[in-house]
């Protein structure tokens, strides 16, 4: 059956299940290094810097990855990105005395230049399989590409804390890593196309973006997921177990079911919104643009979820029901307003050497999740985890105030 596909959705299919095996690990990965050295005792400002190199090294690598993606091809960079993951797990495969911050910051460091070649490779990839005259049809791809791999990621977190409780860290990292290897090689056999491959050589400063449209919209996709990862990234989880008192699988289970569920509303998110449009009456809300319409949503639910947590104090009575329903509502905002980021992104991008655009615009991404991840760490040590909410709020205001300058597609071209 796979053979008698059309070229370029056999292309797809294979980048889409690349990226998803890839993710798969990444997940579980963040999970158990998380989860095991909270038990080993680390603080939350000290998890959080163990994961310093793995951020600052994502925007380190969209940067470059964007302008070698450029050059040798997509598949090329792609499968880079999964042999530098595998040499990160087999780091982690140490005796546990080996297990410094310095050692693990260093796995972490190639670990995220692994994830971000993998990502801007599978994400650049899309502008050239879907014609340009399909932005509807772009739009659904990007939005399940990305949907497809945050409900991974979330079976990630499922089964980075299932490993761990039944086979523990390192044998963890060795099943990993066995499996992932295995997908380099099927990548290789089946992705023979130079996808991406620029008509031009380009400069090493072609890595700035030189399009206001997609600096803005860089920037405000760093407020975006600085301001998700400032509270859900390190804040959330140890505060689920040191306060709440959650052991390690009940605190996995739920980060894994509300990713997955995250990645099925982005995935449906063309679905969505054409629903939206389609009982909109007044030409002026349907004519709203749909990044900043949503942006407004995510921040409001964000600063409700702060209050009701300000509101109920010291008491813990009901708190989890409280952060349960917030984390909810937050996921269903939050996951549309990332979609439609993405779809504008790779629609604004030039087609001829997309990487560029693409890797300088996930270069915000990661820096986004670095700002995110120490403030994280940081506000939550010693402020707690409703400061961190507030702190979100205030980067997602300011995340909708600047994409409400980028040009909006229409929503009959989405739909």
């Amino acid at each position: 059956m796979f053979s008698q596909l059309d070229s370029k959705i056999k292309q797809y299919l294979v980048v889409t299940a690349n990226y998803w095996a890839f993710t798969l690990t990444d997940g579980a990965l963040r999970m158990l290094v998380v989860l095991h050295f909270h038990q080993l005792g680390f603080g939350a400002l000290d998890i959080a810097l163990l994961f310093l190199f793995y951020e600052f090294f994502g925007v380190v690598t969209n940067l470059v990855g964007g302008w070698l993606g450029a050059r040798i091809g997509l598949n090329r960079t792609m499968q880079i990105g999964l042999i530098l993951q595998v040499l990160a797990l087999l780091m982690l495969t140490v005796s546990v005395d080996m297990l410094t911050v310095a050692w693990v910051m260093a796995a972490q460091a190639l670990s995220g230049v692994a994830k971000d070649l993998n990502k801007m490779s599978a994400k650049s990839s899309v502008k050239h399989l879907v014609p340009e005259d399909s932005p509807g049809k772009l739009f659904q791809w990007v939005a399940l590409l990305t949907g497809s791999k945050n409900t991974l990621k979330g079976v990630g977190f499922f089964l980075g804390a299932f490993l761990l409780a039944t086979v523990g860290f390192t044998n963890a990292m060795w099943i990993m890593a066995a499996a992932l290897t295995i997908a380099a090689m099927v990548s290789v056999m089946l992705l023979k196309q130079d996808i991406g491959r620029a008509s031009f050589k380009p400069k090493f400063s072609d890595i700035f973006s030189k399009s206001q449209n997609i600096n803005l919209l860089s920037l405000a996709r760093l407020f975006l997921f600085a301001a998700r990862d400032i509270w859900f990234v390190v804040a959330l989880p140890v505060f689920l177990s040191a306060q709440l008192h959650w052991d390690a699988w009940n605190v996995g289970a739920f980060m894994a079911s509300w990713v997955i569920a995250y990645g099925v509303v982005q995935g449906s998110a063309p679905k969505l919104l054409a629903l939206s449009k389609a009982k909109k009456k007044a030409k002026a809300k349907a004519n709203t643009h749909p990044a900043f319409h949503w942006g407004l949503r995510l921040t409001l639910v964000t600063v409700l979820l702060a209050m009701a947590m300000a509101i109920q104090g010291e008491d813990l009575s009901y708190l989890d029901i409280t952060l349960i329903i917030g984390l909810i509502f937050f996921g269903i905002c939050f996951a549309i307003n990332s979609s439609i980021h993405s779809f504008l992104i790779v629609s604004l991008a030039k087609a001829d050497g997309v990487s560029l655009d693409v890797g300088f615009y996930y270069m915000a991404n990661a820096m986004g999740r670095l700002i995110g991840t120490i403030l994280s760490g940081y506000l939550y040590q010693y402020h707690g985890l409703l400061v961190c909410l507030w702190g979100s709020a205030l980067m997602l205001l300011l995340a909708t105030v600047l994409v409400k300058f980028v040009p909006s597609p229409k929503l009959e071209a989405i739909k």
